[in-house]
């Protein structure tokens, strides 16, 4: 997705694009982790309901990886400036997807989970998303390495994968919600 939105900027403009998708993702994430379950029980949505509809955003996701353009390839090349860019597609969906913000809000519920091992994810959430920042300074080098059909094979590999975690979702939310 970097390599895709990216492709008509300069170096310089590329790290700026990845180092506001990550700041971004990590705003998001972190207030996921920390408002997620308080939002969804104020307005009543259970905990299981939220992990089905990540599920099958992520779902959707995934068929746009697996089958190439989509919805949001289009609206990709409508995207004019960086910091837009940077925003979306790269921070949402791509890096905060769905399931990231899901796997926020669950794993860092708290009735399951001590202050310390909610501390312990966002640790690991920020962690992940250092990766991800240096996987997109990368990506030209990756890309010129493993070259358009490479690109092409791991992204539907990737969206094979993901259609797979997004199924384990839905059907865990709704084992949970109906005490399966």
């Amino acid at each position: 997705m970097f390599i895709a939105v990216t492709s008509q900027q300069k170096e310089h403009m590329k790290r700026k694009t990845a180092v506001t998708a990550t700041l971004t993702s990590a705003a998001i994430l972190i207030f996921f982790a920390l408002a997620g379950e308080l939002i969804l029980n104020g307005m009543d949505i259970p905990l299981s309901a939220f992990q089905i509809a990540g599920g099958i955003i992520l779902f959707l996701f995934a068929l746009s990886m697996i089958f190439g353009e989509s919805k949001p390839e289009q609206e990709i090349k409508m995207v004019t400036s960086s910091t837009e860019t940077a925003i979306f597609p790269l921070a949402v969906p791509s890096i905060a997807s769905p399931g990231a913000m899901l796997a926020a809000v669950l794993l860092t519920e708290n009735t399951l989970y001590s202050f310390w091992q909610q501390t312990l994810v966002v640790a690991t959430m920020l962690c992940v998303l250092v990766i991800v920042f240096l996987f997109m300074l990368a990506a030209s080098w990756i890309y010129r390495f493993i070259g358009s059909s490479g690109a092409s094979i791991v992204s539907r590999v990737m969206g094979m994968i993901l259609a797979s975690v997004a199924t384990a979702s839905v059907l865990s939310g709704i084992k949970t919600y109906f005490d399966l």
